[in-house]
């Protein structure tokens, strides 16, 4: 199976660059997606004692969760 994006770059009415740009830098933001996961998740694992808030961890928690949902609805996945 084969897939092929066309954008014509010397058409600014109808190809805007920044659509080309989303299309070749989807990768580096699915990536960039993880990272901020992966940060998330260690703020809530590794939360030094000295650190810790049950305040703190919720909202690590919560922006986890909203980070997920936002992607689903968005029909993304980090896997």
């Amino acid at each position: 199976m084969k897939a092929i994006l066309e954008f014509d770059l010397n058409d600014f009415e109808n190809d805007d660059p920044s659509n080309f740009e989303d299309a070749v830098n989807g990768t580096k933001w699915k990536l960039a997606m993880w990272s901020l996961d992966q940060w998330l998740r260690a703020q809530c694992k590794y939360m030094p004692d000295n650190e810790y808030s049950k305040e703190a961890y919720e909202a690590y928690e919560k922006s986890r969760e909203q980070l997920y949902q936002i992607l689903n609805e968005s029909g993304l996945k980090l896997d």
